[in-house]
């Protein structure tokens, strides 16, 4: 076994100065960008201890950062009745009658915790991952006010691609990311989870009738998935079995927020939604009159989104009612987004981005003579986004005043996105371009892209290509 060992050591720092991936089969540590991790099902290769027969059996518990491939060191174990905290080591002896299909929980502070059923029959080893919630990328936007950043997340460029992986199709909203998995919906209405470990399809789920234009979002045990059809799909996240479907009557490219139940959105027909993904009824509907593609942004009790009217419409999440309706000077396309008591609204048609308090007064307008399709994205105190005239923006968000710009290649259609200090926008000339969020100086240019540019978790990015995936750790 200590040769085995060093085989794979060696293995190891060969993936890392050659920049290749292994893939290990799961009777192995997998061996991912120079560290090892350890597989759920691997055994020791050596054992702690031999399994009691008078007491029971001793087994052994091994908590790691999922994300990470780290030992989450303070973490707690619990094996049917039997709780004990990890050792010096990471790892925990204790002492179990064997049956079939125990169920072990672990947790620690700061992670979400976890349960999987393990059978100890023939086995006396089991390792959990357990995964951050600040690390995580559940939704489009990132999180509910659809800032667009990431802040918990800390990979910078330059890069090196993992594994890459085609998602059948058109690609024109971002994958959403948690606890391992990627879940991308393509342009034929099709949804695939797929691991951030390996770059494996774990499912595939394609929806009749479909064509999908917007992220989906995880909530919970399910995942939320808006279709062109004019249903909302509400899926398995482990199977990608369809647990129930809503129907609306209207194409859907608005991609959903999920807070306490509820998925809020718009549709074509104008009408924005409150569906109760508990009850699977909807709570309230508002009917706005004008075509919508917007997602909404959800910050506090005020739901915020924008019409083909060109007004940012502000309503309550309790029952749907109209706050404020403010007019910008074109169609609103993408979609708001809310930070320090501001909103952030872009126009396609009137190829500007207008800034409004959260109470509606207009501040300021910034006109780029282009379509601006693009989302944006918020990071301290400016704000980022991309026009069809090929230009990266920076401005500020207290007066609008442009600090910097950068040439994309191309015209920019998709939301931008900041992760790590980096502001990222994908073109439609086929690439990507990254340039620090102060300077705007480019520290990325990468040959794949078209709409959105990345998306991921506490390890690795996803960097979206016109149909594919590409993986990606700090070099």
């Amino acid at each position: 076994m200590i040769r085995r060992s060093a085989a794979v050591l060696a293995l190891v720092g060969l993936a890392a100065g050659c920049g290749y991936y292994i893939s290990a089969d799961d009777d192995e540590p997998p061996v991912s960008a120079g560290r090892a991790i350890v597989g759920e099902r691997t055994e020791p290769e050596r054992p702690l201890e031999k399994p009691g027969r008078r007491r029971g059996a001793r087994v052994y518990v091994s908590v790691v950062d999922g994300d990470r491939g780290s030992v989450v060191r303070r973490a707690i174990v619990r094996i049917g009745r039997q709780t004990d905290r990890l050792g010096r080591p990471g790892i925990r002896a204790l002492t179990i009658k064997r049956r079939a299909l125990l169920p072990v929980t672990a947790w620690a502070p700061g992670y979400e915790a976890r349960t999987v059923r393990r059978s100890f029959k023939t086995r006396y080893w089991v390792t959990v991952r357990l995964y951050r919630p600040s690390l995580q990328w559940p939704m489009y936007g990132a999180g509910p006010a659809r800032t667009q950043a990431h802040r918990g997340i800390a990979i910078r460029p330059p890069f090196r691609v993992v594994w890459t992986r085609s998602a059948g199709s058109l690609i024109e909203f971002p994958a959403v990311v948690s606890d391992g998995v990627a879940y991308i919906a393509n342009y034929r209405g099709a949804v695939r989870a797929i691991s951030m470990r390996d770059g494996k399809v774990i499912w595939i789920r394609r929806t009749p009738n479909g064509k999908m234009a917007a992220s989906p979002a995880v909530a919970g045990d399910d995942l939320v998935v808006h279709g062109m059809d004019g249903h909302v799909w509400v899926l398995d996240r482990a199977t990608g079995r369809i647990n129930w479907r809503y129907a609306v009557g209207s194409p859907i490219e608005s991609s959903p927020v999920v807070r306490d139940g509820i998925d809020y959105f718009g549709a074509w027909n104008g009408n924005v939604y409150a569906l109760d993904l508990r009850r699977r009824r909807l709570a309230w509907r508002y009917r706005s009159g004008h075509k919508i593609t917007s997602s909404a942004a959800l910050v506090g009790r005020t739901l915020y989104i924008g019409n083909y009217r060109g007004r940012l419409l502000a309503l309550s999440t309790p029952r749907g009612r109209l706050r404020f309706a403010r007019s910008v000077d074109g169609r609103i396309y993408g979609t708001p987004a809310v930070a320090s008591g501001r909103v952030f609204v872009p126009s396609s048609t009137g190829g500007s981005l207008t800034a409004f308090s959260t109470r509606g007064r207009r501040l300021w307008r910034v006109e780029t003579g282009a379509y601006v399709y693009s989302s944006p994205a918020v990071w301290g105190t400016r704000v980022y986004f991309g026009s069809y005239n090929g230009r990266l923006y920076c401005v500020s968000a207290r007066s609008g005043r442009t600090l910097w710009t950068v040439g994309a290649g191309g015209p920019i259609s998709g939301a931008v996105a900041v992760v790590a200090g980096v502001v990222y926008a994908g073109s439609l000339a086929n690439r990507i371009v990254g340039a620090d969020v102060r300077s705007g100086r480019v520290l990325l240019r990468f040959p794949h892209g078209e709409y959105v540019p990345v998306s991921g978790n506490g390890g690795r990015l996803l960097l979206h290509g016109y149909s594919r995936l590409y993986a990606v750790e700090p070099r």
